[in-house]
């Protein structure tokens, strides 16, 4: 290799997406070049900082000197090697990489303290969109109660599905027959989230079911319970399908309903 590691390739063996044969040759490069090694390491510590500073975190006390500390002593080593004149010996050889061993652990280390927070930061989204589409689904299953008919009123699953063509992107199908004491009370077009949904109305005895459906956005999720307001909340996915059904009824019969839903979409029923 001519010259220096470019800005691309450290970017990259920091983030560890070289490849085996590039990672051998920056390996060897940065075994014979103190400059390029200042600049990993150096490029480790301003990727750790951005990722802190975005999360507010505060970077622990005396860690950006023990980093400093490391390079200046890696600097020092390397260019008190290159003085010597002629080959490397053996020893000098295992002191290059000795020193490379330190940088690369002390990268790791970096990029591991990086991925933590990365996946820290995914995991306060996820439950921040997990609240807010709850909140959702509650506010329009409660002013769903408040109103005295649906926009499609059937108990027959074949004038229900026909009526959403054309008002949603997607298609569904609905299971027949249903679990004991449950009824198909009709539908409703409706926006959750800011994507077209169906509204699905059922009953379980005395008590109101709002079933909504969308086109899948997220993952394939298994069957997720939860409550909010003094409401059950069931969701899963299907390939096609996000789904979440809401009510008061006991929360095994709801997902009684909810598992035969499901297993229409998949063609059992």
């Amino acid at each position: 290799m001519n010259g220096h590691l470019s800005a691309v390739t450290l970017n990259a063996l920091i983030d560890g997406q070289l490849a085996a044969e590039e990672l051998r040759v920056a390996k060897e490069h940065l075994d014979r070049c103190p400059s390029c090694t200042s600049d990993a390491l150096e490029y480790a510590l301003l990727k750790n900082t951005v990722a802190r500073n975005g999360q507010r975190h505060t970077m622990p006390a005396g860690f950006e000197a023990k980093i400093r500390s490391q390079i200046s002593a890696h600097q020092a080593a390397a260019a008190s090697s290159d003085k010597s004149a002629g080959p490397r010996t053996g020893t000098q050889r295992n002191m290059a990489l000795a020193g490379w061993a330190a940088a690369a652990a002390l990268l790791l280390s970096v990029g591991g303290a990086v991925v933590v927070e990365q996946r820290a930061r995914l995991a306060d989204a996820t439950a921040m969109q997990t609240a807010s589409l709850a909140a959702e689904v509650v506010d329009q299953h409660v002013a769903t109660l408040a109103n005295s008919q649906p926009q499609v009123v059937s108990s027959d699953r074949h004038t229900v599905k026909p009526w959403f063509q054309g008002k949603i992107p997607f298609s569904f199908n609905l299971p027949e027959p249903l679990p004991q004491d449950t009824k198909l009370d009709g539908a409703n077009l409706a926006y959750l989230y800011g994507h077209p949904a169906a509204q699905l109305l059922y009953s379980i005895g005395r008590h109101r079911v709002s079933v909504f459906l969308t086109e899948r956005t997220n993952s394939t999720q298994t069957m997720k319970t939860q409550e909010r307001a003094g409401y059950h909340l069931v969701s899963f996915s299907t390939a096609d399908l996000d789904a979440v059904a809401i009510s008061d009824v006991d929360p095994a019969r709801l997902a009684e309903l909810v598992r035969s839903i499901e297993q229409a979409q998949n063609g059992s029923h």
